[in-house]
Protein backbone atom coordinates (compact mmCIF):
# COMPACT_ATOMS: atom_id res chain seq x y z
CA UNK A 1 0.00 0.00 0.00
CA UNK A 2 1.48 3.52 -1.15
CA UNK A 3 1.97 5.95 1.98
CA UNK A 4 1.82 9.78 2.28
CA UNK A 5 3.39 11.21 5.38
CA UNK A 6 1.87 14.98 6.52
CA UNK A 7 3.06 16.96 8.71
CA UNK A 8 0.91 20.09 9.98
CA UNK A 9 2.14 22.01 13.18
CA UNK A 10 -0.67 24.40 13.74
CA UNK A 11 -4.59 24.37 13.40
CA UNK A 12 -4.64 25.93 9.80
CA UNK A 13 -2.38 23.61 8.57
CA UNK A 14 -4.12 20.42 10.37
CA UNK A 15 -7.52 22.11 8.09
CA UNK A 16 -5.41 22.04 4.83
CA UNK A 17 -3.90 18.40 5.66
CA UNK A 18 -7.45 17.10 6.07
CA UNK A 19 -8.75 18.42 2.63
CA UNK A 20 -5.25 17.41 0.83
CA UNK A 21 -6.05 14.04 2.33
CA UNK A 22 -9.63 13.86 0.88
CA UNK A 23 -8.77 14.95 -2.01
CA UNK A 24 -6.14 12.58 -1.96
CA UNK A 25 -8.22 9.18 -1.33
CA UNK A 26 -11.11 10.72 -4.22
CA UNK A 27 -8.07 10.05 -6.34
CA UNK A 28 -6.71 6.96 -4.62
CA UNK A 29 -8.78 5.47 -2.51
CA UNK A 30 -6.15 2.85 -1.50
CA UNK A 31 -3.76 5.70 0.38
CA UNK A 32 -2.42 5.43 3.18
CA UNK A 33 -1.30 8.44 5.83
CA UNK A 34 0.62 8.83 8.69
CA UNK A 35 2.41 12.32 10.42
CA UNK A 36 1.12 14.63 12.59
CA UNK A 37 -2.14 16.20 12.81
CA UNK A 38 -5.00 17.38 15.04
CA UNK A 39 -8.98 17.18 14.52
CA UNK A 40 -9.10 17.72 10.71
CA UNK A 41 -6.39 14.85 9.64
CA UNK A 42 -7.87 12.50 12.40
CA UNK A 43 -10.99 12.46 10.41
CA UNK A 44 -9.63 11.77 7.59
CA UNK A 45 -7.62 8.51 8.73
CA UNK A 46 -4.40 10.03 10.46
CA UNK A 47 -3.37 8.61 13.76
CA UNK A 48 -0.54 11.56 14.90
CA UNK A 49 2.28 11.03 15.83
CA UNK A 50 1.85 13.28 19.11
CA UNK A 51 -0.76 16.43 19.77
CA UNK A 52 -0.32 19.29 17.21
CA UNK A 53 -0.50 21.48 20.16
CA UNK A 54 2.96 20.28 21.32
CA UNK A 55 3.73 22.94 17.81
CA UNK A 56 1.75 25.55 18.67
CA UNK A 57 4.10 28.53 18.99
CA UNK A 58 4.47 32.07 18.24
CA UNK A 59 7.20 34.32 18.83
CA UNK A 60 10.98 33.87 19.67
CA UNK A 61 10.93 34.79 23.05
CA UNK A 62 7.91 31.60 23.15
CA UNK A 63 9.80 29.10 21.77
CA UNK A 64 13.10 29.32 22.95
CA UNK A 65 12.03 27.61 26.46
CA UNK A 66 10.81 25.14 24.65
CA UNK A 67 13.82 24.65 22.26
CA UNK A 68 15.06 21.54 24.13
CA UNK A 69 11.35 19.83 23.22
CA UNK A 70 11.54 20.70 19.94
CA UNK A 71 14.12 19.48 19.54
CA UNK A 72 13.14 15.98 20.68
CA UNK A 73 9.73 15.86 19.04
CA UNK A 74 12.38 16.52 15.64
CA UNK A 75 14.04 13.58 16.22
CA UNK A 76 11.49 11.54 16.95
CA UNK A 77 9.38 12.33 13.90
CA UNK A 78 12.60 11.69 11.45
CA UNK A 79 13.11 8.57 12.96
CA UNK A 80 9.76 7.43 12.54
CA UNK A 81 9.36 8.60 8.74
CA UNK A 82 12.66 6.91 8.05
CA UNK A 83 11.30 3.91 9.83
CA UNK A 84 8.03 3.79 7.41
CA UNK A 85 9.83 4.72 4.39
CA UNK A 86 6.86 6.71 2.80
CA UNK A 87 6.44 7.30 -0.93
CA UNK A 88 6.44 11.20 -0.19
CA UNK A 89 6.21 13.35 2.76
CA UNK A 90 4.23 16.49 2.69
CA UNK A 91 4.86 19.04 4.99
CA UNK A 92 2.36 22.10 5.64
CA UNK A 93 3.35 25.74 6.89
CA UNK A 94 4.99 25.70 10.27
CA UNK A 95 8.46 26.35 8.98
CA UNK A 96 10.12 26.52 12.33
CA UNK A 97 9.53 22.80 12.23
CA UNK A 98 8.70 21.24 9.01
CA UNK A 99 12.17 23.01 7.56
CA UNK A 100 14.11 21.42 9.83
CA UNK A 101 12.08 17.84 9.54
CA UNK A 102 13.11 18.68 5.60
CA UNK A 103 16.42 19.47 6.12
CA UNK A 104 16.90 16.57 8.35
CA UNK A 105 15.37 14.06 5.24
CA UNK A 106 17.95 15.95 2.80
CA UNK A 107 20.25 13.21 2.69
CA UNK A 108 17.19 10.75 2.10
CA UNK A 109 16.08 10.07 -1.31
CA UNK A 110 12.55 10.21 -0.45
CA UNK A 111 10.02 12.85 -2.07
CA UNK A 112 9.31 15.92 -0.68
CA UNK A 113 6.94 18.44 -0.93
CA UNK A 114 6.36 21.31 0.81
CA UNK A 115 2.53 22.87 1.50
CA UNK A 116 1.96 26.46 2.33
CA UNK A 117 5.19 29.00 0.84
CA UNK A 118 7.77 30.08 3.49
CA UNK A 119 6.89 34.31 3.71
CA UNK A 120 10.46 34.99 3.12
CA UNK A 121 9.15 37.32 0.77
CA UNK A 122 7.54 39.22 3.95
CA UNK A 123 10.53 39.15 6.24
CA UNK A 124 14.59 38.08 6.38
CA UNK A 125 14.51 36.74 2.00
CA UNK A 126 18.40 35.89 2.88
CA UNK A 127 16.76 32.93 4.30
CA UNK A 128 16.34 31.89 0.89
CA UNK A 129 19.49 30.94 0.14
CA UNK A 130 19.07 27.37 2.68
CA UNK A 131 16.24 25.95 0.64
CA UNK A 132 17.70 24.51 -2.44
CA UNK A 133 17.58 20.84 -2.05
CA UNK A 134 14.68 20.81 0.94
CA UNK A 135 11.64 19.51 -1.09
CA UNK A 136 10.54 18.58 -4.86
CA UNK A 137 7.61 20.38 -5.05
CA UNK A 138 6.51 23.82 -2.94
CA UNK A 139 2.82 24.68 -3.28
CA UNK A 140 2.13 28.30 -3.07
CA UNK A 141 -1.28 29.61 -2.27
CA UNK A 142 -0.54 33.00 -3.03
CA UNK A 143 -0.53 34.17 -6.73
CA UNK A 144 2.89 36.61 -6.76
CA UNK A 145 5.05 33.66 -4.67
CA UNK A 146 5.99 31.30 -7.89
CA UNK A 147 7.57 34.16 -9.45
CA UNK A 148 9.19 35.25 -6.30
CA UNK A 149 10.11 31.92 -5.88
CA UNK A 150 11.44 31.46 -9.35
CA UNK A 151 13.95 34.42 -9.29
CA UNK A 152 15.72 32.52 -6.69
CA UNK A 153 15.90 29.76 -8.88
CA UNK A 154 13.52 28.13 -7.00
CA UNK A 155 10.57 26.16 -8.85
CA UNK A 156 7.05 26.16 -7.24
CA UNK A 157 3.54 26.41 -8.52
CA UNK A 158 0.49 28.40 -7.81
CA UNK A 159 -2.05 26.06 -6.01
CA UNK A 160 -5.10 28.68 -5.05
CA UNK A 161 -5.73 30.08 -1.85
CA UNK A 162 -7.66 26.82 0.47
CA UNK A 163 -10.09 29.98 1.99
CA UNK A 164 -12.19 29.28 -0.70
CA UNK A 165 -13.13 25.67 0.20
CA UNK A 166 -14.16 27.19 3.68
CA UNK A 167 -17.67 27.58 3.26
CA UNK A 168 -17.22 30.50 5.33
CA UNK A 169 -19.81 32.36 2.59
CA UNK A 170 -22.62 29.47 3.47
CA UNK A 171 -23.52 30.62 6.84
CA UNK A 172 -27.38 31.47 7.73
CA UNK A 173 -27.82 34.51 9.67
CA UNK A 174 -31.41 33.94 10.14
CA UNK A 175 -30.64 30.15 12.59
CA UNK A 176 -28.26 32.08 14.18
CA UNK A 177 -30.12 34.93 15.48
CA UNK A 178 -32.79 31.95 16.02
CA UNK A 179 -30.25 29.42 18.10
CA UNK A 180 -28.86 32.21 20.32
CA UNK A 181 -32.13 34.72 20.62
CA UNK A 182 -30.54 37.71 19.29
CA UNK A 183 -33.03 40.32 18.29
CA UNK A 184 -33.59 41.44 14.15
CA UNK A 185 -31.83 44.69 14.74
CA UNK A 186 -28.80 43.86 17.37
CA UNK A 187 -25.36 44.40 15.89
CA UNK A 188 -23.68 41.11 15.96
CA UNK A 189 -19.80 41.27 16.02
CA UNK A 190 -17.41 38.24 15.38
CA UNK A 191 -14.35 38.16 17.87
CA UNK A 192 -11.50 36.14 16.24
CA UNK A 193 -8.38 36.33 18.62
CA UNK A 194 -6.25 32.97 17.55
CA UNK A 195 -5.59 29.25 18.06
CA UNK A 196 -2.33 29.48 19.40
CA UNK A 197 -2.17 29.96 23.12
CA UNK A 198 0.36 32.47 22.81
CA UNK A 199 -1.91 35.03 20.61
CA UNK A 200 -4.94 34.42 22.67
CA UNK A 201 -3.12 35.33 25.96
CA UNK A 202 -1.86 38.46 24.46
CA UNK A 203 -5.06 39.63 22.43
CA UNK A 204 -7.92 38.38 25.25
CA UNK A 205 -6.99 41.10 27.67
CA UNK A 206 -6.76 43.73 24.90
CA UNK A 207 -10.44 42.74 23.34
CA UNK A 208 -12.16 42.70 26.63
CA UNK A 209 -11.14 46.22 27.47
CA UNK A 210 -11.49 47.15 23.83
CA UNK A 211 -15.42 45.96 24.71
CA UNK A 212 -15.66 48.12 27.87
CA UNK A 213 -14.55 51.10 25.72
CA UNK A 214 -17.11 50.51 22.82
CA UNK A 215 -19.70 53.10 22.51
CA UNK A 216 -22.06 50.55 20.82
CA UNK A 217 -24.61 47.59 21.73
CA UNK A 218 -23.63 44.62 20.41
CA UNK A 219 -23.36 41.15 20.46
CA UNK A 220 -20.17 39.35 20.84
CA UNK A 221 -19.55 36.49 19.29
CA UNK A 222 -16.47 34.17 19.43
CA UNK A 223 -15.56 30.93 17.27
CA UNK A 224 -13.61 29.15 19.63
CA UNK A 225 -10.35 27.00 17.91
CA UNK A 226 -9.82 23.59 19.46
CA UNK A 227 -6.34 24.29 20.70
CA UNK A 228 -7.18 27.08 22.74
CA UNK A 229 -10.88 26.17 23.57
CA UNK A 230 -10.37 26.10 26.53
CA UNK A 231 -8.33 29.32 28.08
CA UNK A 232 -11.05 31.31 25.70
CA UNK A 233 -14.01 30.36 27.31
CA UNK A 234 -12.36 30.84 31.12
CA UNK A 235 -10.63 34.23 30.12
CA UNK A 236 -14.41 35.45 28.48
CA UNK A 237 -16.13 34.81 31.49
CA UNK A 238 -15.22 38.48 32.70
CA UNK A 239 -15.96 39.98 29.72
CA UNK A 240 -18.29 43.16 30.23
CA UNK A 241 -20.90 41.94 28.05
CA UNK A 242 -20.32 37.81 28.01
CA UNK A 243 -19.85 36.49 24.52
CA UNK A 244 -21.71 33.55 22.56
CA UNK A 245 -18.81 31.66 22.14
CA UNK A 246 -19.11 28.81 19.20
CA UNK A 247 -17.83 25.34 17.87
CA UNK A 248 -17.45 24.33 14.58
CA UNK A 249 -17.20 25.26 11.25
CA UNK A 250 -21.23 25.72 10.69
CA UNK A 251 -22.07 27.49 13.70
CA UNK A 252 -18.88 30.19 12.86
CA UNK A 253 -20.11 30.52 9.66
CA UNK A 254 -23.76 31.40 10.63
CA UNK A 255 -22.27 33.73 13.25
CA UNK A 256 -20.51 35.11 10.07
CA UNK A 257 -23.58 35.59 7.87
CA UNK A 258 -25.34 37.20 11.27
CA UNK A 259 -21.92 39.98 12.12
CA UNK A 260 -22.31 43.92 11.03
CA UNK A 261 -18.48 43.45 11.47
CA UNK A 262 -15.36 41.59 12.90
CA UNK A 263 -12.19 41.74 15.35
CA UNK A 264 -9.47 39.46 13.82
CA UNK A 265 -6.37 38.87 14.65
CA UNK A 266 -4.36 39.33 11.26
CA UNK A 267 -3.81 35.77 9.13
CA UNK A 268 -6.01 33.52 7.49
CA UNK A 269 -9.13 34.35 9.33
CA UNK A 270 -9.26 37.45 7.61
CA UNK A 271 -9.60 35.64 4.45
CA UNK A 272 -12.78 34.08 5.78
CA UNK A 273 -14.48 36.64 6.70
CA UNK A 274 -13.53 38.48 3.62
CA UNK A 275 -15.36 35.34 1.72
CA UNK A 276 -18.34 35.74 4.03
CA UNK A 277 -18.32 39.78 3.16
CA UNK A 278 -17.69 41.10 6.80
CA UNK A 279 -15.98 44.16 7.41
CA UNK A 280 -12.98 44.04 9.57
CA UNK A 281 -10.14 45.56 11.71
CA UNK A 282 -7.06 43.64 11.85
CA UNK A 283 -5.09 43.78 15.12
CA UNK A 284 -1.98 41.51 16.60
CA UNK A 285 0.56 41.76 18.95
CA UNK A 286 3.36 39.50 20.07
CA UNK A 287 5.87 39.96 22.74
CA UNK A 288 7.77 43.21 22.45
CA UNK A 289 11.09 41.93 21.96
CA UNK A 290 10.14 39.50 18.58
CA UNK A 291 8.11 42.33 17.51
CA UNK A 292 11.61 43.99 17.72
CA UNK A 293 13.18 41.35 15.78
CA UNK A 294 11.02 40.99 13.06
CA UNK A 295 10.43 44.30 12.40
CA UNK A 296 14.23 44.82 11.36
CA UNK A 297 13.75 42.81 8.35
CA UNK A 298 10.02 42.74 7.55
CA UNK A 299 9.86 44.00 3.52
CA UNK A 300 6.13 44.39 3.32
CA UNK A 301 4.19 47.59 3.57
CA UNK A 302 1.01 45.21 5.39
CA UNK A 303 0.16 42.54 7.99
CA UNK A 304 -3.40 41.49 6.20
CA UNK A 305 -3.27 39.15 3.16
CA UNK A 306 -5.93 41.37 1.92
CA UNK A 307 -4.00 44.62 1.94
CA UNK A 308 -1.32 42.71 0.21
CA UNK A 309 -2.81 41.21 -2.42
CA UNK A 310 -4.54 44.80 -3.12
CA UNK A 311 -0.93 46.96 -2.33
CA UNK A 312 -3.70 49.40 -0.32
CA UNK A 313 -4.72 49.58 3.00
CA UNK A 314 -8.44 48.15 2.12
CA UNK A 315 -9.06 46.89 5.55
CA UNK A 316 -7.31 49.12 9.14
CA UNK A 317 -4.08 47.45 10.70
CA UNK A 318 -3.66 48.42 14.37
CA UNK A 319 -0.41 45.95 15.57
CA UNK A 320 1.73 46.18 18.22
CA UNK A 321 1.61 49.54 19.75
CA UNK A 322 -1.37 50.28 18.09
CA UNK A 323 -3.17 47.02 19.30
CA UNK A 324 -4.35 49.54 22.10
CA UNK A 325 -8.28 49.35 23.60
CA UNK A 326 -9.09 52.55 22.99
CA UNK A 327 -7.85 52.43 19.64
CA UNK A 328 -9.74 49.45 18.57
CA UNK A 329 -13.04 50.34 19.87
CA UNK A 330 -12.78 54.07 18.10
CA UNK A 331 -11.98 52.12 14.81
CA UNK A 332 -14.89 49.57 15.40
CA UNK A 333 -16.97 52.27 16.29
CA UNK A 334 -16.39 53.62 12.98
CA UNK A 335 -16.63 50.93 11.04
CA UNK A 336 -20.26 49.73 12.71
CA UNK A 337 -21.33 53.04 11.53
CA UNK A 338 -20.23 54.08 8.34
CA UNK A 339 -21.32 52.48 5.51
CA UNK A 340 -19.21 53.86 3.14
CA UNK A 341 -16.52 52.36 4.43
CA UNK A 342 -18.30 48.69 4.54
CA UNK A 343 -18.80 49.19 0.80
CA UNK A 344 -15.31 49.91 0.65
CA UNK A 345 -14.10 47.16 2.60
CA UNK A 346 -16.89 44.67 0.32
CA UNK A 347 -15.54 46.36 -2.88
CA UNK A 348 -11.79 45.52 -2.00
CA UNK A 349 -12.66 41.91 -0.86
CA UNK A 350 -14.33 40.90 -4.28
CA UNK A 351 -10.98 41.91 -5.94
CA UNK A 352 -8.74 40.04 -3.47
CA UNK A 353 -10.50 37.05 -3.26
CA UNK A 354 -10.39 36.67 -7.39
CA UNK A 355 -6.67 36.64 -7.38
CA UNK A 356 -6.82 33.37 -5.11
CA UNK A 357 -9.07 31.08 -7.46
CA UNK A 358 -6.82 28.43 -9.45
CA UNK A 359 -7.81 28.28 -13.17
CA UNK A 360 -10.05 25.45 -12.49
CA UNK A 361 -11.24 23.22 -9.86
CA UNK A 362 -10.30 23.58 -5.97
CA UNK A 363 -6.85 24.27 -4.53
CA UNK A 364 -7.08 20.93 -2.96
CA UNK A 365 -7.44 19.34 -6.00
CA UNK A 366 -4.94 20.97 -7.48
CA UNK A 367 -2.40 20.24 -4.51
CA UNK A 368 -3.40 16.82 -4.54
CA UNK A 369 -2.49 16.24 -8.28
CA UNK A 370 0.47 18.16 -7.44
CA UNK A 371 1.38 15.30 -4.97
CA UNK A 372 0.52 12.56 -6.72
CA UNK A 373 2.01 13.24 -9.81
CA UNK A 374 5.69 12.73 -7.16
CA UNK A 375 4.84 9.11 -7.26
CA UNK A 376 4.49 8.41 -10.92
Amino acid sequence: MSLIYLIAGEQSGDVLGGRLMHAIKTRRPDMAFAGIGGAAMAAQGLVSLFPIRNLSLMGLLEIVPRLLQLKALLRRTVADIEARLPDVVVTIDSPGFTLRVLRALQPTSLRRAHYVAPQVWAWRESRVKHYPGLWDTLLCLLPFEPAFFAGHGLPARFVGHPVLESGAETGNADRFRSVHAVPAEAKVVTIMPGSRQTEVSRLLPILEETLRRLPDRIVPVVPLAGPVEAVVRQRTTSWPIRPILVTGAAAKHDAFAASTAALTKSGTSSLELALANVPMLVTYQVNPLSAWIAMRSVRVKYASLLNLLLDRPVVPELLQQNSRPALLADTLHRLLNDPAAVAEQRQGFAEALAMLRPAAGTPSEYAAEAVLSMMQ
